[in-house]
């Protein structure tokens, strides 16, 4: 795999101990398969007033357990499964407790842009610390300075490893690689190097949550193929908008590899009539049926995510993974 040094699967430990809540059990047995695992038994339900009712099923004193939850849609139901599932990791003796976030919800929350607003980012970071985390394993932040709201040890995954390899595989020719935003050049540029491709910029107003406005493009996509590249879609509104005036500046061919698919709303219906030609994600966060689209091709992480696991539960660097790609970990 490209990026990725390990090849095959892992023969895991006996204090290796994976488990995970019920935001994306998939991914949570695919990460499991590659390290020659079982999932641990847990159950993780509903008391009938709606309470969180969590217990571990087996064993776990003096493990090295790994929590494996995306904190995406129904996102405070998630990160309450998270806290309580943390909680009694904790107070089953586990030896080291790691939440392992693949999608890190509330992150757009992280700094006052407008009076009287929360910090919702730091927030969680703090609930996942005082609930009982020695450690986060994460993907694709919305801004990177998020690690720095933990008082914990935090490793930070990209899965351009992932997603690079497809694209190389795609041999798409005559591509110009573009952020729908300034906070996104540094990911962007490891794309360009990747693909050997030019970088370019939408300059964009946001109007409110879900609609933004394209004001300029910086650099020159006429007569290209273009991938935009970002690190989530909710409504789609940047995205398609981005699209569109791509296309009115004359790109050819417009593709999207945005790591983590919310797809909320109406996200779906307009990528759907949007000038995107296919949308490449991840399984970051699982793909319901009303988030199918024959435009998604979605990825799985659980080969990047099992081989970090894996060399955290051995104290090796992880940092390895990334040395091809121009990124830092």
């Amino acid at each position: 795999m490209f990026g990725l040094k390990a090849e095959g699967k892992h023969q895991s430990s006996e204090t290796l101990v994976i488990l995970g809540g019920n935001s994306n059990p998939s991914l949570v047995n695919e990460i499991a398969d590659f390290l020659s695992a079982r999932p641990a038994e847990v159950t993780c339900g509903r008391f009938p007033e709606g309470e969180i009712r969590v217990q571990i099923r087996e064993n776990i004193r003096g493990k090295d357990v790994f929590i494996v939850q995306s904190t995406c849609t129904p996102p405070n139901d998630n990160i309450m499964e998270l806290l309580i599932l943390i909680d009694a990791a904790k107070r089953a003796s586990a030896m080291r407790i790691t939440a392992v976030l693949p999608f890190f919800g509330y992150a757009r929350q992280d700094r006052k842009d407008k009076p009287r607003v929360p910090i919702a980012a730091k927030l969680v970071a703090n609930l996942i610390t005082k609930a009982g985390a020695d450690r986060v394993l994460t993907m694709d932040l919305h801004a990177g300075q998020i690690q720095g709201f933990f008082d914990i040890p935090v490793d930070h995954l990209y899965s351009i490893s992932i997603i690079g390899e497809y694209l190389l595989r795609k041999n798409l020719s005559n591509v110009c690689v573009v952020t729908p935003d300034i906070g996104g050049t540094r990911m962007a540029r490891a794309y360009s190097k990747l693909l050997s491709a030019p970088l370019a910029i939408v300059d964009k107003r946001r109007e409110d949550a879900t609609k933004t406005q394209v004001v300029n493009i910086i650099g020159s996509v006429e007569g290209k193929n273009v991938l935009i590249t970002d690190d989530l879609i909710s409504t789609g509104g940047s995205l398609v908008e981005a699209a569109r005036a791509l296309k009115e500046a004359g790109a050819l061919d417009v593709y999207a590899a945005v790591v983590h698919p919310v797809l909320a709303g109406p996200a779906v219906e307009r990528l759907e009539n949007s000038a995107i030609k296919e949308l490449i994600v991840t399984n970051s966060i699982p793909m319901t049926g009303e988030k199918k689209s024959a435009k998604v091709v979605q990825l799985s992480v659980a080969p990047l995510l099992a081989e970090a696991i894996y060399r955290i539960h051995r104290n090796e660097s992880i940092s390895v993974l990334f040395s091809d790609v121009g990124v830092e970990a």
